[in-house]
């Protein structure tokens, strides 16, 4: 079941993540208020995907380990929505003390 990836693919997927980190660093300088995460964010996502797909093989492996790469990935994305509610939703509690 395992498929051998040509050497062109691998360097093609680490171009695409040298451009990818380019646009984090190129993102980082501009301020954009809210965006700016969301734009690192969204390049980020991109490029554990390349690297999950191509680099652990991922991508030709069987069902399993598709199961457990999406069951880790949900898992991720939980843990993000609850640590982004809990800091989008501080500026609303009075300081304490006060």
């Amino acid at each position: 079941m395992t498929q051998t990836v040509s050497r062109k693919t691998y360097v093609i997927v680490y171009i695409a993540l040298m451009i990818l980190l380019g646009l984090t660093i190129v993102a980082g300088q501009f301020a954009l208020g809210v965006f700016n995460t969301v734009i690192a964010i969204s390049i980020a996502a991109i490029k554990m995907l390349l690297i999950m797909l191509f680099f652990m093989h991922v991508r030709s492996s069987g069902r399993l380990t598709w199961i457990v790469a999406g069951a880790a990935f949900f898992w991720l994305s939980i843990l993000f929505g609850l640590t982004l509610t809990d800091f989008v939703t501080r500026g609303w509690l009075a300081p304490f003390g006060k």
